[in-house]
Order: C-alpha cells, then structure tokens, then sequence
C-alpha cells in the first residue's frame, strides 16, 4: 500500500492544531512556564511547515517548500531553546535563528520552482543537529526534576538520529532514490512525526507541571532575596541533621551572623543599598562554606549557619573568611559594614532551640562589647572577627 504524502500531512496538521489548543490552554496557561511557550511555538512553526508543503508540486512550491524547510526547522530550534530553559537560560536569538536562515538561503538558491528539495541536504542536517541539541539538554536534567525527561531525551535523540539517517541517505543515493522513498522519505517521516507530536505533547505537560511544581516547592523553602534557605526549612534541615550526628557521634558548629548598624545603612543609603549588602554577604557565606553545610536567613539581616563536621575554631576561621568576602565584595567608594558573630558548639544529643539559644547569647555579648567580633559560647571575651 502507497501512502499519500499529502493525505498524511493534512493528517499531520489536524493533529498539530489539536495539541495546540490543548496544550496551549490546559498547560501554558496554567503554569505560564517559559519551557510550555517554546513547546507552543514549535508547535505553531510545525504546523506551518506542513502547510506549506502542502504546497508541494504545484506552481506555488518555489516559495512553499523553502518556508516549510524554514518553519520546521525553526521549531526543532524552538524544541532545543524550550528543552535548555529547564536547566539554565534558552540559547541567544541569532544562534536559534543561524539554521533556519541559512536552510532558507540555501533553498531559495537551489532552484526551489523545479527542484522538490531545494536545500535538502541542509534541512536534513539542522534538524538533526537541532533536534539532538535538544537531547541533550533533556538528558543533562535533574533526575529530581521529572522522570518523563529521560524518555524526552530518548525521544528527541531517536528523532535527531532518524533526520541524520535521511541526510546520510540523501547525501548518498539521492531523494528521489527508491531507498530513500521508502525508508526516509517525506511520507513514513510525517507518520513518525505525528506519532511523536502526540507522545512528547502529553510528556511536556507532565514537565511543564513539574517544573512548576519545582519552583513552587523553591519559593516555599528559600527566601526570595538572597536565595539562601529561609527559616523554616533551615530549622527542619538542622534538626534531620542533628539526628545524623547523634547516630555518628561527630561535632558540628552553629553561627549566628548579624550585620552591624544595618538600619543605619538602611536609613542613609536606602532600602535598595541594604538589600544589595544582604545579597552580598549571602554570596559571601555560600563561596565560603561547603555545599553540604546549611546556610539560612534567620529573619532580618540575622544569618544562621549549620557546619557539620567542624568544631568551633574551625568555625572562627569561617567567619574571619566571610567577613574578608563581604569586605571585598563592597565597592571601594564605599565602607564596607562590619559583622557580629555568635558560635556555639553542637555535640551529640544537643537540642537545636538551645544551640540557637546559646548562639544568640553570644551574638549579643559580641555586639554590646563593640561589635565587629565573635564570641563563642561560653567564653566571656569577644574576638575581632
């Protein structure tokens, strides 16, 4: 049995149209993820691609199939923008507009009045490279984010690899070789491509709710201006782990941090210049500490650390480090504030309430003896920090 190339791709097209509406409404505007937009506009220029090759033999194929080439490929770079939002930021413009120019120059030089595949074996190697980056992209996820993105990237990888399949056949036998009709042709692609719309639509709506998913869970745990853990989740974190130094028996230090004459800063300089301080020292405590280490806005410009593993000298040394970040951190025209700091030991079988309680002690004992300094829980004299 023959199948009609044209016949599949209005099938094609009814279905593009479908998943669409569906998806554009059910999931776009839902979760307004910026991975659901990219999904939706590949999907429009998908389904303008194969409208204007509908076009396909008919005295309208010299600009038809040159911007069918260009739509699709500009949805295949659209997939690989959509798939790399996931994990970092979408590619520059011009290098998501590079292929599709360079498709569409090539065709409309190539004859594209007379000769069916106009720039083919460009088109068949961007999509491949395009649909591959977006594997790519898929399969460098957080496995915590979304199961559904190893099967993505297996989808995409096997669809960037038929399209490379194409180009080796075209680049060998030709397009209009009987090899090449058969198994790469535009007829058995279009059916694979349906196929595909349908399983990866439904793939990134579960990816798109996940992701949404993952930020809501982001914002409940982490304070919106330094990023670090805000309150609650600190004290939860802290506690899961005080039941690990009980069972291995090791030491552990807690600071308390509190930012010297902050509402001063705050009254002078303006709400802008203190937040710009509190993200500073932030920054600061997480390029100073271990990544295993727990970092939290206590409430206010008060900062609370958890340093498993380490005594209090070493947590001395961590203060006497931070505040050196902070000082280099702050532009030269301006001073630099300075920071209390309250330690306290933490040994197995501790309750945190009267860690944190012992901790604040002695921030309060650092700042009334003239601020600028540490004390250690139990001690009577302040350090310079």
């Amino acid at each position: 049995m023959v199948v009609d190339t044209a016949s599949v791709r209005l099938a094609f097209i009814v279905v593009a149209v479908t998943m669409l509406l569906l998806f554009y409404f059910v999931s776009f505007r839902r979760t307004r993820s910026a991975y659901c937009g990219w999904w939706c506009i590949a999907l429009l220029l998908f389904l303008g691609g194969s409208a204007a090759y509908l076009l396909d033999g008919t005295d309208q194929q010299w600009w038809a199939n040159p911007l069918g080439s260009v739509l699709l490929v500009s949805g295949a770079a659209s997939t690989w923008a959509g798939a790399r939002t996931l994990r970092t930021t979408r590619p520059a413009l011009r290098l998501l507009a590079l292929g599709p120019v360079a498709v569409g120059v090539i065709a409309a030089m190539d004859n594209p009045s007379t000769n069916t595949w106009a720039g083919g074996f460009l088109y068949l190697l961007a999509m491949s490279t395009l649909l591959s980056l977006g594997a790519v992209e898929l399969g460098r996820l957080d496995l915590g984010l979304s199961d559904v993105s190893t099967a993505m990237s297996a989808a995409a990888a096997l669809a960037g690899g038929f399209y490379f399949f194409r180009w080796i056949v075209y680049a060998v036998v030709g397009p209009d070789a009987p090899f090449f009709l058969k198994y790469a042709g535009p007829a058995l692609v279009t059916l694979i491509n349906l196929v595909l719309l349908v399983t990866v639509s439904y793939s990134m709506t579960v990816l798109g709710n996940n992701e949404t998913m993952s930020d809501l869970r982001t914002r409940a745990t982490r304070d919106g201006l330094t990023g670090l853990l805000n309150r609650t989740e600190f004290l939860n974190r802290a506690n899961t782990e005080l039941r690990r130094i009980r069972r291995t028996k090791v030491d552990a230090a807690l600071i308390l941090a509190d930012l010297d004459h902050f509402k001063t800063i705050n009254d002078t300089d303006g709400h802008q210049s203190g937040d710009t301080i509190l993200e500073q020292f932030a920054a600061a405590c997480e390029a100073t500490v271990r990544s295993t280490d727990l970092i939290g806005r206590y409430g206010g410009d008060e900062f609370i650390i958890f340093l498993a593993g380490s005594d209090v000298d070493n947590a001395v040394q961590i203060t006497a480090e931070i505040s050196s970040r902070l000082s280099m951190s702050v532009p030269l025209s301006r001073i630099a504030p300075s920071v209390s700091y309250g330690i306290a030991a933490v040994r197995p079988g501790a309750v945190l309430s009267e860690v944190i309680a012992a901790a604040d002690v002695a921030l309060y004992q650092a700042k009334t003896a003239g601020r600028n300094g540490h004390i250690i829980a139990g001690e009577d004299a302040p350090r310079t920090a």
